[in-house]
């Protein structure tokens, strides 16, 4: 061995800040591939239809209300009324909210990138309870409008069909618009009013709904008691929002869940007459939502993202074997093998990058890190002088590629498994080293 140790040592530590400027680099093209794959799935939302919010149905009664104030005259200070009018809308939400219905998935593409769109086929069921004159106390100052039923859809051009709407068992026609500001876009089914004397009624409405959507489907639970039930072919789902299925089953055949929540859960009685008083949309009552997302929660791009965080650690415990060797064989391996070394194993990552767009994760994985490992197999067997020891070499980086796809799939023991495969690697390089004369070995250096 020729030179100092230090000076190895040197050499070692400044090529990996080297490598890992590489690194770097090669995580910034992932973050950029990301990003257009993103910019690619918002394109094909836009020309088909976007993530869909389901919202209702909800009753909507407009109405006029006169309005008498007392007023006084500054300059004679006689008192006199005067009426006007303001409008508004009484928005009620059913007693009993049911969804049913099957998400099946497909995918759209575009180039090398993918869209996973829905095409969601349910069934939506509500119960109304109407008091006399709607719940108003002084009913002769108001008057009422054409009610409605409205169902509030994010992007309407998703609308496939709307097959049955029924109210008490009488066919319904839906016309586009919500008809309410708090809603938004949507549809409406115009109701007969009650006549004036009526009693409260029940009014049973029934929906048979197929919409599309990209990537994700919500439901605000309109309820007092709501619950709905949800299947797909989907066998990743993410449920989001803010309240959770009761009940849920995944396999590799998709997902089934349910939920069911009440008024005492999500106080949207209160968020929706907010609404109405403050007058104009909320966000308050729309974000209260269940959902689904249909997107892979771990795509190529994350994973690989995942990969070269452990990257500084794999050129670590490489150059640490070939040091090793060197220490121990009293082998000679110059830098300029250690950074050809490196950059075979800097370039695996790019390699997996490319793969994985065209073959997926896994496959893509296999091919870069066999390949990875039967170049540096072959290249270091002819440095350390013997097939054997780079068949031996090639081995254990195989094994280690091994270990890396183990902890990039493993999330929830992601930590514990880096910890305790660290601490074996740390064990074996002391227990080869353990008779190992560093101070000596420096001297001997010296003495070259």
């Amino acid at each position: 061995m020729k030179g100092s140790l230090g000076l190895k040592l040197g050499a070692i530590v400044a090529l990996s800040i080297v490598l890992l400027v590489g690194l770097l680099w090669i995580g910034s093209i992932v973050k950029e591939r990301q990003m257009r794959r993103d910019s690619v799935v918002q394109e094909i939302a836009a020309s088909s239809s976007v993530a869909q919010r389901l919202e209702g149905p909800i009753l909507v009664v407009p109405y006029e209300k006169t309005i008498k104030e007392w007023k006084e005259d500054a300059a004679t200070g006689n008192r006199h009324s005067e009426e006007r009018q303001v409008s508004g809308q009484i928005l009620i939400l059913p007693e009993v909210f049911r969804v049913e219905g099957a998400v099946p998935t497909e995918l759209r593409r575009r180039g090398i990138y993918e869209a996973r769109l829905y095409h969601a086929n349910v069934r939506i069921q509500a119960s109304f309870q109407l008091p006399a004159q709607y719940g108003v106390a002084d009913a002769a100052s108001y008057r009422f409008g054409q009610p409605s039923i409205a169902v509030g859809i994010t992007d309407i051009r998703g609308i496939e069909n709307a097959s049955k709407v029924l109210l008490n068992g009488a066919p319904l026609k839906f016309f586009a618009g919500s008809t309410s500001p708090l809603i938004g876009s949507g549809l409406h089914a115009p109701i007969p009013p009650p006549a004036d004397g009526d009693p409260p009624r029940q009014l049973e409405f029934v929906l048979d709904l197929g919409i599309q959507g990209t990537s994700e489907l919500d439901i605000v639970p309109v309820g007092r008691e709501s619950r709905i039930s949800l299947s797909s072919n989907w066998p990743n789902p993410s449920f989001n929002g803010l309240y959770l299925p009761v009940k849920h089953k995944i396999s590799a055949a998709g997902f089934d869940a349910q939920w069911s929540m009440s008024f005492f859960s999500t106080n949207l009685e209160e968020a929706l007459r907010q609404c109405s008083d403050e007058g104009h949309s909320c966000g308050e009552f729309n974000s209260r939502v269940l959902g689904v997302s249909f997107v892979d929660p771990v795509d190529q791009y994350l994973k690989t993202d995942r990969a070269i965080k452990y990257a500084f650690l794999f050129i670590s415990l490489t150059f640490a074997g070939f040091f090793l060797f060197e220490v121990l064989k009293k082998l000679a391996v110059h830098p300029i093998q250690y950074s050809l070394v490196g950059a075979a194993l800097a370039i695996f990552y790019l390699l997996l990058l490319s793969l994985s767009e065209h073959l997926g994760f896994g496959v893509a994985y296999v091919l870069s890190s066999g390949a990875c490992v039967a170049l540096i197999g072959f290249y270091v067997s002819g440095i350390l002088r013997s097939a054997r020891r780079g068949l031996g070499f090639a081995g254990a980086l195989g094994a280690l590629y091994g270990m890396l796809y183990v902890l990039l799939s493993a999330d929830d023991y992601a930590l514990l498994m880096g910890s305790a495969l660290l601490f074996g690697l740390l064990a074996a390089v002391m227990v080869l080293t353990r008779e190992v004369d560093w101070a000596g070995l420096g001297r001997k250096e010296e003495m070259q």
